[in-house]
């Protein structure tokens, strides 16, 4: 692996908790499976990522981050922690599988955070992963322990608070965390006896609850320290209760007093930011939440995040699961829960649609690092649409994500949605249409030729049927598809025309321009017309350039590598291969990337390099097998690497290639990529 982890870079400092650090390095010495369990707010994802940041070196293959508190569907978290690594769901191998995979032979420590919601499903996946993956560590941070037979559980109190008797304040872990947030928002805080004495009384107060502590020390610009504990005793009075029922009072109590100190403005937004499942954008918050009454979202946003009621990194915000909870409190008491819900969904529906529209043209990376950045937003949507009764707008949504499922690697997420929307929105309408030839589609890829053909045509129906030439086009395109897989070129070629006449009435795009001629090149392929397949995919390369098209130039580069090769022109066929993989793993499009991958290995053999040959199969392998993807239609048509496999190990022996192939094998995806494009 190249890749050493994925840990978020903080945007303050950590601050305190040196004994707690020392007693985790030391319990992960003598434990595979350790739980910082406390309540919400006292601090244990922040010291989990600390203690995970000085033991990286402790874990060749690093440490790496699965964030579950916005997973609320526990048949999908082993697909959450899955992502963490980059991978995702390509077909129906279960997810839990592929990730045991290839977390086999790894030694690395995975941090879970935020498993109390999802007890049973986190002590599953893992169970399973340290069974199969005998050398990671996993560390949880929960309200509750899993309750499996190999977990140390370490409890995460709240800091110490100094007595009223204290007379050395500094030494206080407390103290320090006040005064490093307070002076972020107010420079010349004053620190005089007076004023620590106010910053103690204070902390004790807030029971020295980390998360209560920051969001006090948030509201420190233009007061002194005692002005803000004089308003918080004024506001709740003196602490009592028990100690359980002491830290939820004491967390409830910062967080409303938090909201009273917000502007109106600032309480409506912060009631509107909670529909979010995840991060969002400030595009996204503005495009939800803005309206006649909550003018000028992004400033609002920028004082929420000044109040530390929402966190930055980067152009992304987040709320804590403590802090969005109570905004969905207001937000009910609103009477906006519902309405929010469906402007969450039309936003995401409306941005879907531009994305299927403006697709083919010079803007697709953006379009897939918003669509992967958006995605627990877009479950979310479709999620609430399809458990809440309104089918036909969950249908509508999952059709309009195509390019998701079908260019970006979401196959078998995709399908999963659209077989549930089409069962739950049957009969005629036109809604259907759509989602119906994108199922064909993924159908298509997966391999699943009864199903796509059955689809394709149960869309082609519908399609006439409501006047819709677009989808009709799409229809014909698919029954191609399946006819060219099938071994029938002239069923192939007669659907092909049919649905370019359709799509040129309605779409005068780069969409048609570009999908027809690839589709024909592949035709004359098969057909053995290997002239005419590299004339036509050079001229619409041209055309992708002139544009800025990606997606499709990829493509096309991958087949004409297979053509050219047969033409016995290897060092072009290796080049086109490099720039469809290089394009395709920008896109994370791993159907693409791992099938440019095996046609690289074919170059080194052709070449003479079996060592490298069986290396690049060994990582197409993992890949292949790991997401799931064997079976796949595409891999029956293209399968080209056990020649391949067989003559790189007459190149250089069985044991070297055996040796190779594993070494490549058990690169990440990352390094297998880089080594492939010469890096």
């Amino acid at each position: 692996m190249t890749r050493r982890g994925n840990l978020p870079v903080e945007v303050n400092s950590f601050v305190g908790r040196a004994a707690e650090l020392d007693e985790i390095a030391k319990l992960l010495d003598r434990t595979r499976l350790l739980t910082l369990r406390g309540a919400g707010g006292v601090g244990k994802t922040r010291l989990a990522l600390q203690a995970a940041l000085l033991l990286r070196d402790d874990h060749p293959d690093g440490v790496w981050v699965a964030e579950l508190s916005t997973e609320t569907d526990g048949d999908r978290l082993a697909g959450t922690v899955a992502g963490a690594f980059g991978l995702h769901e390509a077909t129906g191998r279960p997810v839990l599988d592929s990730l045991v995979d290839f977390l086999s032979g790894r030694r690395l420590l995975l941090v879970l955070d935020a498993c109390d919601h999802l007890v049973g499903p986190c002590a599953d996946v893992v169970t399973a992963l340290l069974a199969g993956a005998p050398d990671i560590q996993i560390m949880v941070t929960s309200r509750q322990e899993l309750g499996v037979p190999q977990e140390v559980v370490l409890a995460v109190e709240p800091f110490p608070v100094p007595p009223p008797e204290a007379a050395d304040l500094a030494g206080y872990d407390v103290m320090s965390l006040f005064l490093d947030r307070a002076t972020a928002v107010a420079p010349g805080l004053r620190t005089d006896e007076r004023a620590m004495m106010a910053v103690a009384r204070l902390c004790r107060r807030l029971d020295g609850m980390p998360l209560a502590i920051e969001l006090a020390a948030s509201h420190m610009r233009g007061l002194s320290a005692t002005q803000l504990a004089d308003q918080f005793e004024n506001r709740f009075g003196p602490s009592s209760g028990g100690a359980g029922q002491l830290l939820r009072l004491t967390l409830g109590a910062a967080t409303a007093w938090s909201h009273d100190l917000c502007t109106p403005a600032e309480r409506l937004l912060w009631a509107r930011l909670s529909v979010f499942a995840g991060t969002f954008g400030a595009d996204s918050a503005r495009g939800v939440c803005e309206d006649e009454r909550l003018p000028g979202v992004p400033a609002v946003l920028d004082a929420l995040v000044a109040k530390s009621v929402v966190t930055r990194a980067g152009d992304r915000y987040r709320m804590l699961d403590t802090i969005r909870d109570y905004g969905r409190e207001r937000l009910d008491e609103l009477g906006e829960t519902n309405p929010m819900i469906s402007r969450h969904r039309d936003h995401y529906l409306s941005t879907a649609m531009r994305m299927s529209t403006r697709w083919f043209g010079p803007d697709q990376l953006e379009w897939a690092d918003w669509a992967y950045a958006e995605l627990r937003d877009i479950r979310a949507a479709l999620d609430r649409c399809l458990d809440s009764g309104d089918p036909r707008a969950g249908l509508e949504l999952a059709g309009a994500l195509r390019v998701l499922w079908c260019h970006l690697g979401l196959v078998r997420e995709g399908r999963r949605y659209l077989d549930r929307a089409l069962a739950a929105a049957p009969g005629p309408d036109r809604t259907r249409s759509r989602p119906l030839w994108v199922a064909a589609h993924l159908a298509i890829v997966q391999g699943d030729m009864p199903l796509a053909r059955s689809r394709a045509e149960e869309a082609l129906e519908s399609a006439r049927r409501h006047g819709d030439t677009e989808a009709e086009a799409e229809a014909h395109l698919r029954l191609a598809g399946t006819a060219l897989l099938a071994g029938d070129l002239q069923d192939a070629m007669t659907c092909v025309l049919r649905g370019a006449r359709r799509l040129r009435r309605v779409r005068k795009d780069a969409h048609a321009v570009l999908l027809l001629p690839l589709l024909l090149a592949v035709i004359a392929t098969f057909d053995g017309d290997l002239d005419e397949a590299v004339r036509i995919l050079r001229a619409t390369r041209r055309r992708c350039e002139e544009i800025g098209e990606l997606c499709q130039r990829a493509m096309g580069d991958y087949v004409l590598s297979l053509t050219l090769y047969s033409r016995g022109e290897i060092a072009e066929a290796s080049a086109a291969a490099r720039a469809s993989l290089e394009v395709k793993w920008r896109l994370r499009d791993t159907v693409g990337s791992v099938l440019a991958i095996g046609q690289l290995a074919r170059m080194a053999v052709a070449e003479g390099d079996g060592h490298r040959a069986a290396w690049l199969l060994g990582a197409a392998r993992r890949i292949w097998i790991t997401f799931g993807l064997s079976g796949q239609g595409v891999d029956s048509v293209f399968e080209l690497r056990e020649p391949a496999a067989n003559r790189a190990a007459a190149l250089i022996g069985e044991a070297a290639y055996a040796r190779a192939f594993e070494e490549g094998a058990a690169a990440h995806y990352d390094a297998a990529v880089a080594y492939a494009l010469g890096h």
